[in-house]
């Protein structure tokens, strides 16, 4: 654990680790105090690999962290994984991911850019994305697509078998004796190469991102560059609690979820987590915790980070229409996000109807969460998955809510 006291608030704030801590010529604070003074633009990096569609709430804290550093005159060196993606970063998994086709990884990039806000004035979006002297975005093909069989041979040749096992999901992987493909050794070479291409000075990640940071320091050194620091934030835990949050355990918030479905999923999220929400996706002073309600707590958080995603308006409209659902009052709820039937064969049943409007991903997981208790429409279960709605007209203008996940409206002329 690093001592974070000695580096500004605005760095030190949800900073798990920092590396190297002594074994360099100048500490990590007194690299930031130098570049201070003498008005020297640090260089950070951060990767990216656009390996789905969506970024959430967990992603942003680097993306803020990134953020932090361009407010306070650095360089942000945003890394699109174009060609990393293709191959998977191993990290977190115990089996070989698949592979990207070059279309799904381009496409994929372009989303994440709009969510992070390019396009949009700096006052509005993650990143600053108008200040052209302090963002670069690079895309790793750039240079990795061309390496030849002599680079490839180099690099692998910095690293050794006993290296690369050392890394933990390797090493679960191997004694367990789970496959993993040699291009997947490959990855935190290809990554750390990265480093050594934008000359970058600090490199920001994960907590499980230590290992591919550390590669990268590594082969700075073995191109004669003085090696980045590390900088290692938290993994957001997700809605449950338990797990950190992620997609494939559907407890996550995203950041293109609306207002009222963002709000409604924060305002549910367990106690233990909440001070951790606080510290990781605001910027409050941390004081008023110990002596608050928490369900109070629980409204807070939920307003204060719909508010940084979305503006105080739109999160406190959200707010008041969550409390009025909760309260059975749909004819006085706002604007709900809309859910068309214009496509929808009548009559249907319910589990099917839930899974042809894609709010689940099969019709058993539909018939599942029916018979669990987590659909509601106009407030009540409804817990019959086979229940038949005869026309649009049983359904129009009704409010479908889905666990902690989902409010919707259903209408019929979208």
């Amino acid at each position: 654990m690093s001592d974070n006291s000695i580096l500004p608030s605005w760095l030190s704030r949800g900073i798990e680790e920092y590396f190297p801590i002594k074994g360099t010529d100048e500490t990590f604070s007194e690299i930031i105090d130098h570049a201070k003074k003498n008005n020297k633009k640090l260089r950070v990096k951060l990767g990216i690999d656009p390996t789905g569609t969506d970024i959430h709430i967990g992603h942003s804290i680097l993306f803020k962290k990134l953020r932090a550093f361009q407010d306070n005159g650095h360089i942000a060196v945003l890394i699109i994984g174009d060609f990393t993606a293709q191959i998977g970063d191993p990290t977190g998994k115990n089996k070989t991911r698949v592979q990207l086709s070059e279309k799904q990884v381009k496409d994929n990039a372009k989303t994440y850019l709009t969510q992070l806000g390019m396009g949009k004035p700096a006052n509005e979006s993650i990143l600053d994305f108008d200040s052209k002297d302090r963002i670069e975005i690079r895309y790793n093909s750039e240079w990795l697509k061309g390496l030849n069989l002599n680079s490839i041979i180099e690099l692998m040749g910095s690293a050794t078998v006993s290296q690369m096992l050392a890394k933990e999901e390797f090493s679960k992987r191997y004694t367990s004796q789970v496959p993993i493909a040699l291009h997947e050794f490959l990855y935190p070479l290809l990554q750390g190469y990265d480093s050594v291409v934008v000359q970058s000075d600090i490199e920001l990640g994960g907590t499980d991102q230590k290992f591919n940071i550390a590669i990268g320091r590594d082969l700075q050194r073995h191109f004669k560059q003085e090696p980045q620091f590390g900088v290692l934030l938290p993994i957001l835990i997700g809605l449950d609690g338990i797990k950190k949050m992620s997609k494939s355990e559907f407890n996550t918030v995203g950041l293109t979820d609306d207002p009222l479905l963002m709000y409604s999923k924060l305002e549910k999220v367990p106690d233990n987590v909440i001070p951790t929400y606080f510290e990781l996706l605001t910027e409050l002073d941390l004081s008023f915790l110990e002596n608050s309600n928490p369900r109070e707590l629980q409204r807070r958080m939920a307003l204060e980070v719909t508010t940084l995603f979305h503006g105080a308006e739109e999160a406190l409209k959200a707010q008041s229409n969550c409390e009025k659902l909760f309260l059975g009052h749909k004819e006085k709820v706002g604007e709900i996000p809309e859910v068309s039937l214009k496509e929808i064969v009548f009559p249907v049943k319910f589990f099917y109807l839930l899974s042809a409007l894609k709010l689940f991903k099969s019709s058993s997981e539909s018939k599942r969460s029916i018979k669990g208790g987590g659909v509601k429409i106009d407030s009540q279960k409804v817990i019959n998955p086979d229940l038949v709605f005869d026309s649009k007209n049983d359904l129009e203008g009704k409010i479908l809510q889905i666990g902690k996940k989902l409010i919707k409206r259903f209408e019929t002329e979208n």
